[in-house]
């Protein structure tokens, strides 16, 4: 299989199934494309020949292109059922896709305000998106109260006990809460670090560090990295 993705410091829909696969050790081939929006542009064209959709991530299985981390997630789910990518439990399998669907669709002020920049530590920035942003403070008091409830009902380590798609989901927002410097309670910076700490979130923040490609499209608060 071949997972096509864009730059690792800026792409977060890129980084969800990447961890994921990765974590679950699940073998694919990195297409990594510099991210770029032009019409004609590499990127555009490298997608055209594998999604309709021209965006990242597009995961390619023989002659099957699915695109759209939260369609990507379910196939991996279904293609290698041992790997229990999801919570055996019916029912907390429905509390996870939701929690799953929730993030596909929901928190744009967050997402708008705070687009993930891994190699970036901007908590001045993140102290004036809350203070001139309200949306933004609900955001993050709907995740923390998310977090918390999962965390508590199920024990942790992870959201559902053990590491599965709702981690890997949220992983970029353990970025971005990082970047801006948010506040949240002790405990959700704890369930921060533990995902920080995976093996597999590890390894994509480090190919993060080293990709040096500054994207000034995907940097609203710098002209440079200096």
């Amino acid at each position: 299989m071949q997972l096509y993705i864009g730059n690792k410091n800026y792409s977060s829909w890129s980084m969800r199934p990447w961890v994921l696969m990765t974590h679950a050790g699940i073998a694919f081939e990195e297409v990594k494309l510099r991210l770029s929006f032009d019409d004609g542009s590499a990127f555009k064209k490298a997608l055209s020949a594998v999604t309709p959709a021209g965006r990242v991530p597009v995961l390619v299985d023989r002659d099957l292109s699915v695109w759209d981390t939260l369609a990507i997630s379910e196939y991996l789910a279904e293609r290698f059922p041992e790997r229990r990518l999801w919570p055996d439990d019916v029912k907390q399998r429905a509390v996870a896709r939701s929690v799953c669907a929730e993030m596909h669709a929901g928190f744009s002020a967050l997402r708008t305000h705070c687009p993930m920049n891994i190699e970036a530590s901007l908590p001045e920035v993140g102290q004036r998106v809350l203070a001139e942003q309200p949306q933004v403070k609900k955001d993050v008091e709907r995740i923390v109260q998310m977090w918390s409830q999962l965390l508590e009902q199920h024990g942790g380590p992870f959201l559902f006990g053990r590491f599965t798609i709702a981690d890997a989901y949220y992983a970029p927002v353990c970025m971005r809460l990082r970047t801006y410097g948010l506040p949240v309670p002790s405990h959700i910076s704890a369930y921060l670090q533990r995902v920080c700490e995976v093996p597999a979130v590890q390894a994509w923040v480090k190919d993060a560090l080293a990709e040096q490609d500054f994207l000034d499209f995907d940097e609203p608060y710098r002209t440079s990295r200096d």
